[in-house]
C-alpha cells in the first residue's frame, strides 16, 4: 500500500508522467488509446523514473470537445485495471508505482479509486462537478486542486468566459487568491487539508509567457500556503512562444524535442525551488533535471 502521507509530504520533487488516453491531446493524442499500449507506456515511464503516472481520458487543450462520461469512464477504468489487475497489485508496474487520475467527473474518480488509484487530479479544482470533492472526502486519496477559470474561448463550454486571461491585480496575486478560494470550497466539502496538493494551472486561462513565468518565478508564494505544489509546464504553448521568440524554432515551429528540453529546464528550476512534483510527457529528460534540482536544493 502507498503511504499517502509520506507521498503528500515528500521533501524531494517527484516526476509525474503523463498518460493521455485521448484522440486529440496536442502532443500525443491517439497514441495510447489501446489499453495494452497505454499499460506499456505507463510501464515505460516508470522504468524511466516516473514516481507517479497521471492517466487522463479527456483532452483539456484549447478547442477540444468533451468526451462523454461513458467513454471517459471506460477508458480510465480499462487503463487502471490493466496497470493494477485485481488481485495482482503492482505485478505489472515496478514497486512504488502511484496512479493519478486526471478527471473532472465524480463518477470517473469514484470508479478509479475503487480500482486502486491513489490521486485525483482535478483541473477544475472542484468547480466543474460539485460531487467530486465529496467523492475524494469519502476515500483515502490525495487531491490535486488546480486553478481554474472555466473553459477557454472556442473550447468545451457552451458559453466560455471571454475574459479568462485578464488578471486585474496581476497574475500571481489573482491566481493565488482564486486558488485559495477553490481550496476553501474543497475543505468545506470535507477533504482533509493533509490530502490536498495545489496547482497554479499553467496554460489554463494563461496563454502567454507573461501569464506563466510569473507563476514559476513566484513558486514560493504558493509554497507559503503550506500545501505541496504541482507544476504542469510540459509542452505548453508558452514554451513554444519562448523558443519562437528566441529565434530557435524552424518554419514549422519548435520541435517536440525542443519543447521537452525547455520543459526539463523548467523541471530543474521547479525542483530547485521546492515543487512537490512536475507533470511531464518526457519522463527521462525531466527525471535527470529533477535530480539536479533536488541536489542543488540540498546544497543551497
Amino acid at each position: 500500500m502507498t503511504d499517502l502521507q509520506a507521498l503528500h509530504d515528500s521533501t524531494h520533487t517527484m516526476v509525474m508522467g503523463v498518460l493521455n488516453i485521448t484522440e486529440d491531446s496536442s502532443s500525443d493524442g491517439g497514441l495510447w488509446l489501446d489499453p495494452a499500449k497505454a499499460a506499456q507506456h505507463g510501464r515505460d515511464m516508470m522504468a524511466a523514473g516516473a514516481d507517479i503516472i497521471d492517466i487522463g481520458a479527456e483532452s483539456t487543450r484549447p478547442g477540444a470537445k468533451r468526451v462523454s462520461e461513458a467513454d471517459e469512464l471506460a477508458r480510465i477504468t480499462g487503463a487502471v485495471k490493466t496497470l493494477i489487475p485485481a488481485g495482482a497489485v503492482k505485478t505489472l508496474i515496478p514497486a512504488g508505482a502511484v496512479l493519478s487520475i486526471d478527471t473532472t467527473r465524480a463518477s470517473v474518480a469514484a470508479a478509479a479509486l475503487s480500482e486502486g488509484a491513489q490521486i485525483i487530479n482535478d483541473v477544475s479544482g472542484g468547480t466543474l462537478d460539485a460531487e467530486l470533492p465529496h467523492v475524494v472526502a469519502d476515500h483515502d486519496c490525495l487531491y490535486v486542486v488546480q486553478h481554474w477559470r472555466g473553459w477557454l474561448v472556442g473550447s468545451k463550454g457552451a458559453n466560455p468566459d471571454q475574459d479568462t486571461s485578464v488578471y486585474e491585480h496581476g497574475v500571481l496575486t489573482d491566481v493565488h487568491d482564486e486558488l485559495m478560494r477553490q481550496v476553501d470550497g474543497v475543505l468545506a466539502a470535507g477533504v482533509k487539508p493533509e490530502r490536498i496538493i495545489i496547482d497554479p494551472g499553467l496554460g489554463f486561462s494563461k496563454p502567454g509567457i507573461e501569464h506563466n513565468l510569473p507563476l514559476l518565478t513566484g513558486l514560493e508564494t504558493f509554497r507559503a500556503t503550506g500545501y505541496p505544489v504541482l507544476i504542469g509546464q510540459s509542452r505548453k504553448r508558452f514554451i513554444s512562444a519562448m523558443l519562437t521568440g528566441a529565434g530557435t524554432a524552424g518554419a514549422d515551429g519548435p520541435t517536440m524535442a525542443q519543447r521537452d528540453d525547455v520543459t526539463a529546464a523548467l523541471s530543474a528550476l521547479s525542483a530547485e525551488h521546492g515543487a512537490w512534483a512536475v507533470r511531464v510527457h518526457d519522463v527521462a529528460k525531466s527525471r535527470a533535471a529533477v535530480i539536479a534540482g533536488n541536489t542543488w536544493r540540498e546544497y543551497a
